[in-house]
């Protein structure tokens, strides 16, 4: 099974302290006391950093943040304090034509039609087009509701043209078809 492509076009790279940023650095997550503790404070639920009032003479500090995020956060200045590099990227999933017809329903030849008319973003590598996912749902989900309303608007006046009549059956054999 083939490995999902990634985005890396928000690509950023932090280059390793110096040793000495790095043990300042390594100090103050002790002296803030950064940590992911989860909260109860009526905000929801999340994580915070925070540093403590009057430490390092910021004054109080404190950033909601989902567990997940707070993890990463913490992870980062981690890293930068034991003296290492960091490189961040999205993680976008990308489709290739197939994939991403596939999951719109349709036919690569009409998604393609549809990338020239500007309608879906795509995005080249070479000659080689990739969608976001993300894309590709939004897509099909505008289709959608333009198809409902559409649809809402197409009964709204037939109902009122048979408001008030009745179809009246014809008996078998007394039609016109068939007669010139």
């Amino acid at each position: 099974m083939s490995q999902p492509l990634t985005a890396l076009g928000h690509h950023a790279r932090i280059d390793a302290l110096p040793p000495a940023e790095a043990a300042a650095l390594r100090a103050a997550l002790e002296t803030l006391g950064v940590s992911g503790q989860e909260t109860h404070d009526g905000a929801g639920p999340g994580w915070a950093l925070a540093a403590p009032a009057g430490a390092a003479g910021t004054g109080e500090l404190a950033v909601q943040l989902p567990p997940a995020a707070a993890g990463a956060v913490l992870e980062l200045l981690a890293r930068l304090a034991s003296g290492d590099g960091v490189e961040l990227s999205s993680a976008q999933t990308w489709l290739n034509t197939s994939q991403a017809a596939r999951l719109a329903g349709i036919s690569a030849t009409y998604l393609r039609n549809l990338t020239d008319a500007g309608e879906i973003p795509v995005s080249y590598r070479g000659s080689h087009r990739r969608f976001l996912s993300a894309d590709i749902t939004a897509w099909v989900a505008a289709r959608e509701a333009s198809r409902e309303a559409a649809s809402a608007d197409a009964e709204a006046p037939a109902a009122e043209a048979t408001k008030g009549n009745r179809a009246t059956p014809t008996p078998s054999g007394t039609g016109t078809r068939g007669k010139k």
